[in-house]
């Protein structure tokens, strides 16, 4: 690697604490693996893994967790418990 540049971007602190022992147990530091990563992107010219949404924030499940949050603020709501509820 002649000429390499450096790349910074931000990362929650736990999670490049995480990723740093996950890399060491493997053998490699955080910038071989992003090179790693990176190396394969330009190859393939794809995400080298599934992306995808998580559909809890999907836009119709977000409106009806509002429309659940206005019944109970309003009092339209019946709460009832059920067996995933611990009641100490």
């Amino acid at each position: 690697m002649a000429n390499a540049v450096n790349v910074n971007f931000r990362m929650d602190p736990d999670l490049k604490r995480s990723m740093e022992e996950v890399c060491a147990e493997m053998g490699l530091s955080m910038t071989t693996a992003f090179t790693i990563f990176a190396k394969k992107v330009s190859r393939e010219h794809r995400i080298p893994f599934e992306v995808s949404a998580d559909p809890f924030y999907s836009e119709s499940n977000i409106n009806h967790l509002r429309q659940i949050v206005h019944d109970i603020d309003t009092g339209k709501a019946k709460l009832t418990e059920h067996e995933l509820i611990e009641v100490d």
